[in-house]
């Protein structure tokens, strides 16, 4: 039922070819899906802050889409997308991007009060009170929700994966555990778990780029 480290290396061996092909899909899935919901949770919480309108509009849009369980939300992608790239794609963006939109429009409402209050006296429009000192501010809040997305991003493309799916890690893990092919499981998901560290620690690393002032211990 559990097999032993050494069992699983063999179906590494053995079908190393076939593991990898499988988990460039869910890579792809995971970086297009951690891509657009990044666009997309920055771009919510840009229209949020410059039009206060627009977000009595899309904030409780953006709280249902989270209120919904994912697993009831992907069979009607699957059904509307098919069971291409396109369904596991929207699926991890809905799974992120309200991180990077909350953490995001938080950083951009927390600014500096002298900052605000000097912008008022001069009377600076919103958009360029935006772009002196908003966005630059808040940079540190966005990085944050960019590293929680990274970690929840291949969730996505997973569960997508497993309602309905031509190929992937998550339908290698149903096939295999249909057929008691518990090791070629175990080498999947030890894939998917190398797959999220090495894209927790690049955007780590790109974090770091984009504020380098950040102080971290």
């Amino acid at each position: 039922m559990l097999p032993g480290p050494l069992k699983v290396a063999e179906a590494f061996q053995a079908r190393g070819a076939f593991l990898l092909e499988h988990a460039a899909i869910t890579a792809s899935e995971t970086l297009l899906g951690f891509f657009f919901g990044v666009l997309a949770g920055t771009s919510i919480a840009l229209i949020m802050w410059l039009f206060p309108l627009a977000r009595r509009g899309l904030l409780p849009v953006v709280l249902v889409t989270q209120a919904l369980p994912v697993f009831a939300i992907a069979p009607i992608l699957v059904l509307w997308l098919g069971f291409g790239l396109a369904s596991k794609v929207v699926m991890a963006v809905l799974v992120i991007f309200f991180a990077v939109t909350s953490t995001f429009y938080d950083g951009l409402r927390r600014a500096d009060p002298g900052y605000t209050d000097l912008a008022r006296l001069y009377r600076v429009g919103r958009l360029k009170e935006l772009i002196y000192f908003r966005f630059p501010a808040a940079l540190p809040a966005l990085a944050s929700g960019v590293r929680i997305a990274a970690v929840f991003a291949p969730i996505g493309a997973i569960v997508g994966e497993w309602v309905g799916a031509k190929g992937g890690l998550a339908f290698i893990m149903l096939q295999s555990n249909a057929r008691m092919q518990t090791d070629v499981m175990f080498a999947a998901l030890i894939l998917l778990a190398l797959m999220v560290l090495a894209l927790r620690y690049s955007v780590e690393w790109a974090a770091r780029a984009m504020v380098p002032w950040q102080a971290e211990d």
